[in-house]
């Protein structure tokens, strides 16, 4: 087993661990550790809601989930020698769930996907389910089933949601700019449409003080994806895939954490992965001057690995660039399409007695696939979603008999 760098008493808040991590993107949170170009290492890493999650038939926690204390991620990784313009090259080794001691945390044998509230955090289809669900899936080796989905099993694709380098200043600053900018366009929206700096519930590692508080106001909250990396959700971040990050400051101080057993391209109720704790091994090593080498100036660029799930059949949903409730065509919305294929998808699994609650849960954590088919015929983009039909244990192919419809149970939903 590599060297753990960075260590997790899952059965502790992220807040009481020896190296406390942190949940804001700041460059001056100091590192945890250094390590190495050449170096493999494991990074061990907390539920993303620091474990206000549980196993239970209740989405209530998922509802009044505590944002401000998200993602809860494990670093800063200080890389020896790595300087502004460099490529930080990061070989996944391995990944995988906390060892099952007593199974009462996320990863200890189980996991969850929510639905978040429109009035927290909402999701792809908020408009469309805007209250709050649960589904908890038990891990059976590399498979995953549900109780609150039952006829369906599928092997996840295991892969961490989020992982990055440390912002310079600059940079730092044209973020919460740009996105400040944004916010001011619909101030009063619900779901918001950027979330700014925010003092309440700041971790930044060792610090305290004046320094955590500087932190509150200037730091970048980790929501989103960004050009440092950050929330990807990117599936195909897994087993044998090699990223290469920008580094912004000396040492790049990379971080993560969100860790993922499954999920679907879009991750779209927002919690939408299959949620745990555990760890994920590293090998790192630098491009000397790789930003400019490359022309990688704006995001990472990553190389897929060569494992995941084998699904040969599916069923694929075709979304266009129209909202049907008013026949309003829009140019080319590649998002409204896309969300468009999802809501087909969900329409057509109600057919065989699934909630539209548990068939948007299923989407979300399934390795369904999303693709952009089209945005060159105007108006209409068109996008789809291909579910692989073999992870259910019935047949959802279209027939003269007509769809097998069965009490397929309920998913967590909120009081």
């Amino acid at each position: 087993m590599p060297e753990v760098v960075f260590s997790v008493d899952q059965a502790r808040s992220m807040r009481d661990q020896a190296a406390p991590g942190h949940n804001r993107w700041h460059p001056d949170i100091p590192p945890a550790v250094t390590v190495r170009p050449g170096a493999e290492f494991r990074v061990e890493c907390r539920e993303w809601t620091d474990g206000q999650i549980g196993n239970n038939d209740s989405a209530n926690d998922v509802r009044d989930v505590n944002l401000s204390v998200c993602h809860m991620l494990s670093g800063p990784i200080a890389v020896e020698g790595a300087e502004p313009g460099d490529l930080l090259i990061i070989d996944i080794l391995d990944i995988g769930p906390v060892p099952q001691e007593s199974g009462s945390l996320p990863g200890q044998g189980w996991g969850y996907t929510g639905i978040f509230a429109k009035q927290n955090g909402g999701g792809f289809l908020t408009d469309q389910y805007p209250d709050a669900y649960k589904a908890i899936w038990d891990f059976h080796g590399q498979q995953a089933t549900s109780r609150h989905i039952p006829g369906v099993r599928f092997t996840g694709i295991t892969h961490p949601g989020l992982f990055g380098t440390a912002p310079s200043p600059d940079l730092l600053y044209r973020w919460n700019t740009r996105e400040q900018a944004l916010i001011d366009t619909a101030p009063q929206r619900v779901p918001p449409l950027a979330l700014p700096p925010l003092g309440d519930g700041v971790l930044a590692g060792p610090l305290s003080g004046p320094d955590l508080d500087r932190v509150g106001r200037e730091g970048a909250r980790t929501v989103p994806p960004r050009e440092n990396g950050g929330n990807h959700d990117i599936k195909n971040f897994s087993r044998g895939a090699r990223v290469f990050y920008p580094v912004y400051v000396p040492g790049a101080l990379f971080s993560g954490g969100d860790l993922h057993f499954s999920q679907g391209d879009g991750e779209i109720t927002f919690c939408g992965a299959i949620e745990m704790g555990g760890f994920i091994d590293f090998h790192v090593d630098l491009i000397k001057g790789g930003m400019e080498k490359y022309g990688i100036t704006t995001n990472p660029v990553f190389l897929p690995g060569n494992v995941e799930p084998r699904y040969s059949e599916f069923m694929s949903f075709i979304g266009i660039s129209v909202d049907h409730d008013t026949d309003t065509n829009y140019y080319n919305d590649a998002t409204l399409a896309y969300r468009n294929a999802c809501l087909n998808a969900i329409e057509y699994l109600k057919t065989f007695g699934y909630s539209g609650a548990q068939a948007y849960l299923l989407l979300g954590a399934a390795p369904v696939e999303g693709r952009v088919s089209g945005v060159v015929d105007i108006p209409n983009a068109c996008c789809t979603l291909y579910l692989p039909t073999e992870i259910f244990d019935f047949d959802i192919r279209p027939t003269a008999d007509g769809p097998r419809k069965a009490d397929r149970g309920s998913c967590a939903s909120s009081s």
